[in-house]
């Protein structure tokens, strides 16, 4: 379909909380995210079990949305995973280029 435009919102929080960034997605107007198991640790973490540090589990949601709702549901994930507090995850937003084998109807809704 010419003339759509995507971009991917790459949210990276802790194991647990993907569910919730997930349907802020859906009630902000994105069809809903992909969820990937990952491990890793940002500024903020620097856990050991005695000694030996650890590696907290994460959850990365990948969000596919009309570059025109975008804004609105970047906003609405920050708002509702408390993402402007430190340790609490990031999101951010990658241009889509090119797509194939996606469900168009929801946009002659």
């Amino acid at each position: 379909m010419e003339g759509i435009s995507y971009d991917l919102i790459v949210t990276i929080v802790n194991k647990g909380k993907a569910e919730k960034v997930v349907e802020t997605s859906k009630k902000a107007g994105a069809e809903g995210g992909t969820i990937i198991s990952g491990r890793g640790t940002g500024i903020h973490e620097k856990a050991k079990l005695f000694g030996i540090p650890i590696e907290p589990e994460k959850e990365i949601v990948l969000t596919l949305t009309p570059k025109d709702i975008t804004q609105g549901v970047l906003e609405s994930i920050l708002k509702d995973a408390d993402l402007c507090k430190p340790g609490k995850g990031i999101a951010f937003v990658l241009p889509v280029d090119k797509i194939a084998g996606i469900n168009h109807d929801y946009l002659q809704k």
